[in-house]
């Protein structure tokens, strides 16, 4: 009797161990926030992210994208993502430059001619730079992706010269750039959240906006801004972040699964935008947007004060080896 029951006992043991074994691992389920509109190369990424992060975990890794700033706006996901509240973030070069300043760098004016001439700098020993001092405020930079070149518009009159933008009140995100950028132009720089900027145009709150054709495009913008000027005036990035907290919680297998979806999510996103601005030019011409392409040279001159003021500031150092590394190429 006592032996049919130890038999019995050792072989439901050891069928409880042939389920555990066969039991596939917890589900990672992990939350993925942005600001731009379904559509945008921003959002394309990010669902491609998700759909490779869970085939190369075998199912294991779940990400929910939320696009449109349904979590919050930029500067709100970089304080969620610091502090472990959001997983992962595509987010932008400013509001990523208020915790890690060294981001700033990259938006100095006139600095690049085109995104690929940014890249072949953030993709090799700058960026790495660039990477260990996100980590040190608690943020993983996975990839990082293109929010183009930005470009001006406004309802008021074309831009062709520095002079034209005097008096003009401009929207900008959170970015210190970009507000030093519109200074020197005469210009003046409200800070609006991107969700309310096509009402605050609509309305008049302020005259005009600068951003890259895909985000105008996007958003409709064209329907209440008529003048757009190619000013090229900036570069900006979009840094593809995870939460360190986040990150440590995460198995080896799975931090491998992270890097190989995030490096394919980037080459996509990367393709996307660089395909996106020559089809969205004449799509936004053909609705009969205004488009001239002002004196460069004159905007790079009216601008020189901004670098020379990031040059001499706490970040100085970066932003010298950013700067001469963008002439070099």
């Amino acid at each position: 009797m006592h032996r049919t029951h130890f038999i019995r006992t050792l072989l439901a043991g050891s069928i409880a161990l042939v389920f555990a074994a066969a039991a596939p691992a917890q589900t990672v389920k992990l939350t993925l926030g942005h600001g731009a509109a379904i559509g945008n190369p921003r959002h394309e990424a990010a669902v491609k992210f998700a759909e490779v992060a869970k085939a190369k975990s075998g199912g294991r890794i779940e990400v929910q994208v939320a696009p449109s700033a349904q979590l919050g706006d930029d500067a709100a996901m970089v304080t969620a993502l610091r502090t472990g509240a959001l997983d992962l973030s595509a987010n932008s070069q400013g509001a990523v430059a208020n915790a890690v300043p060294e981001y700033a760098a990259y938006g100095m004016p006139f600095a690049f001619s085109s995104p690929a001439a940014a890249f072949k700098l953030l993709d090799g020993p700058l960026g790495k730079e660039l990477a260990d001092r996100s980590a040190e405020k608690g943020l993983v930079l996975l990839g990082t992706w293109d929010n183009g070149i930005r470009q001006m518009s406004n309802g008021k009159r074309a831009i062709v010269r520095p002079e034209d933008l005097k008096g003009l009140k401009m929207r900008v995100p959170p970015d210190a750039t970009l507000v030093d950028i519109m200074k020197a132009l005469g210009a003046e720089s409200q800070q609006i959240k991107f969700a309310e900027l096509y009402v605050a145009l609509q309305q008049g709150v302020v005259d005009g906006q600068e951003n890259p054709l895909v985000n105008f495009h996007a958003s409709k913008l064209y329907e209440v801004q008529k003048h757009l000027a190619l000013t090229n005036h900036q570069f900006q990035m979009t840094p593809f972040l995870m939460s360190k907290r986040s990150w440590d919680k995460l198995s080896d297998a799975d931090r491998k699964a992270v890097q190989e979806a995030a490096a394919e999510a980037t080459a996509l996103q990367r393709k996307l935008s660089a395909e996106a601005d020559e089809k969205l030019l004449a799509e936004l011409k053909a609705k009969g947007v205004q488009v001239t392409t002002p004196d460069k040279a004159a905007f790079a001159k009216a601008t020189a004060e901004v670098v020379a003021k990031w040059e001499a500031g706490p970040i100085g150092p970066y932003v010298k080896k950013v700067v001469a590394a963008a002439q070099a190429h």
